[in-house]
């Protein structure tokens, strides 16, 4: 029996990937055939777009900030070399064989609230303009209602586990819990494929975090902080 949804940030092992209905991948990592060869198998591939984060080569859209974990710079949203170069990744990810798009980086609104009309609108025409099949967005809680609107489902990551730091993972705290809680309760009235994804190390931590999504109706895929299991 094939299982819900992989995240997967490595190269190849297509093999095991195909026990997936959904798989999110670097779009960069496959190759034409590789995604032709899951797309047999009946795997939905999801390719992975940054939409407020760019860790490519300086550019007239980053901001002089840069995210502390990952080091990517912040971008303008709305600035239009920015629209132009994700729109173009994603034409070239559903022209390359993935039948949809993985949106990341849609939490603006602790950051650069005044982008997220901005996000919404960059959305909109990845929607019109590549055609993907899918779009699976990553939180973009202050995206909402809106948001629902545009995509087709819409990922919990860290619902119930975190990763502290490059060696640690932990539950978080009831109070954090409990926030969560109230958000998949509103995430359950949109007409939206709802899924989790958690962090953990221990077989005790990984049982925790499946048991606690299903209580809320999400799939729940739990992996290292870099993604690098099956």
């Amino acid at each position: 029996m094939s299982q819900p949804i992989c995240f997967y940030y490595g190269a190849g092992s297509v093999d095991r990937l195909a026990r997936f209905d959904k798989v999110v991948l670097q779009a960069d990592f496959y190759t034409p055939l590789e995604l032709a060869a899951l797309r047999h198998q009946s795997v939905q591939t999801l390719g992975y777009l940054s939409l407020s984060e760019d860790v490519g080569p300086t550019a007239p859209w980053h901001r002089a900030e840069r995210n502390p974990d990952w080091g990517g710079a912040f971008v303008h949203v709305d600035h239009p070399g920015w629209v132009a170069h994700v729109v173009g990744q994603a034409e070239r990810a559903i022209e390359a064989g993935f039948s949809g798009l993985f949106l990341d980086t849609l939490n603006l609104e602790q950051t650069y609230p005044e982008d997220l009309p901005h996000l919404l609108t960059l959305i909109a025409a990845i929607r019109e303009e590549a055609r993907p099949a899918y779009l699976l967005a990553n939180r973009g809680f202050g995206l909402l209602p809106e948001l629902a609107g545009l995509v087709d489902g819409v990922l919990f990551e860290s619902f119930s586990a975190r990763w502290v730091d490059t060696e640690r993972y932990a539950p978080w705290p009831d109070d954090v819990l409990e926030v969560h809680a109230g958000v998949a309760e509103r995430l359950l009235g949109y007409d939206v494929d709802l899924f989790a994804l958690d962090y953990a190390d221990s077989d005790e931590l990984t049982a925790f975090a499946i048991r606690r999504a299903r209580e809320f109706g999400m799939p729940c895929f739990v992996s290292d902080r870099v993604l690098s299991r099956i």
